[in-house]
């Protein structure tokens, strides 16, 4: 894969996001929404966006792992948060730095504020693409 960021675009974001991703013609996976559900199906930080955050970046390694892949792996990541707040963002990749640390994916990336999810004690949900 190679990821660009033009000259022309901003670069105080690129160390969380890398603007474009380009990949050869390969397999790709398709990761549902990953929530802050643990394998028992129990929610992980009722109300707590940090712990939340945590959880679903460690489920998304966790299939990641599934697949055999790694962030390096994730080309495009999608980030849903239910009533979003400017304070979150930093909470939330705080989380995912926790995670991933010095591999944290730098993916195409949407990061967006959702009025709620499927479930309103779901406050973070994380879907990716990844090249195999």
């Amino acid at each position: 894969m190679e990821r660009i960021n033009p000259i022309t675009l901003t670069d105080s974001v690129t160390s969380l996001i890398s603007h474009i991703v380009v990949t050869t013609p390969s397999k790709l996976a398709f990761i549902s929404g990953q929530v802050a559900l643990n394998k028992k199906g129990e929610l992980i930080g009722s109300g707590d966006y940090g712990l939340q955050a945590r959880q679903v970046f460690e489920n998304l390694k966790l299939a990641l792992e599934a697949i055999n892949a790694g962030p390096e792996n994730i080309t495009q990541m999608k980030i849903h948060v239910a009533n979003h707040q400017p304070g979150l963002v930093d909470v939330i990749f705080k989380a995912g730095f926790e995670v991933f640390r010095n591999t944290w994916p730098l993916t195409a990336s949407t990061f967006l504020g959702v009025q709620s999810l499927a479930f309103p004690e779901w406050l973070i949900e994380v879907d990716a693409i990844v090249a195999l």
